[in-house]
């Protein structure tokens, strides 16, 4: 994570940020107002495991359990809109092979997973994905359960985040025995506004 002191910093000197999140009281914001040419805040919530809640029981003929690396094509399968969920894992494969994942399969078919996105030293912060036309049939749910209580066996925190806005998020998080710790609002930088400034007619050749 970069530290940098606005203070002493040329809007030009932040260029190496353009396209990423940033967190910064708001004095700082004019500063990145002029070094680039677009910031959208984002309201983001934290939540950490408060204990566990009531065994939930997914319907008939599903079965929730660890991944394995067996399980690779059906981590593949869920398609690019939920392929974020194996990321920080280098994808599929890492992610099945991490022993950090639950999922929950009807008939071998994955429709449901829960999973370690980030691991520190304390917290656990965990992804779920669960295929559209199985939302609502609590699977995302059990698979929760099953990896907070991994998570906790290794003496860890599960933790969640969420945006603001994420109503179906925030919901399975506090059903699932999360409560709300932090808020906070970070920003989505665009393009350097330098980039997009035309050259005067002394620097053109």
């Amino acid at each position: 994570m970069d530290t940098v002191s606005f203070g002493a910093t040329a809007p030009e000197d932040l260029a190496h940020l353009a396209h990423c999140y940033v967190v910064t009281p708001d004095r700082f914001l004019p500063v990145l107002g002029s070094a680039f040419v677009r910031i959208v805040p984002w309201e983001r919530m934290i939540w950490a495991y408060d204990g566990p809640v009531p065994a939930v029981r997914p319907a008939p003929g599903v079965v929730v359990r660890p991944l394995t690396p067996a399980d690779t094509p059906e981590v593949r399968a869920l398609g690019p809109d939920l392929a974020w969920t194996a990321t920080s894992w280098g994808g599929p494969q890492g992610l099945a092979a991490s022993g950090h994942g639950w999922g929950a399969f009807r008939d071998r078919r994955l429709l449901s997973l829960a999973c370690t996105l980030f691991a520190g030293s304390r917290y656990e912060d965990i992804a779920v994905a669960t295929l559209p036309a199985e939302r609502g049939r609590r699977l995302a749910s059990a698979c929760v359960r099953a990896l907070c209580a991994d998570i906790t066996a290794r003496g860890r925190v599960p933790s969640w985040s969420c945006s603001r806005d994420n109503h179906p998020s925030r919901h399975l998080a506090a059903k699932s025995g999360f409560r709300l710790i932090h808020t906070y609002v970070h920003y989505a930088l665009g393009a350097p506004a330098a980039a997009t400034r035309l050259p005067t007619a002394a620097t053109r050749r």
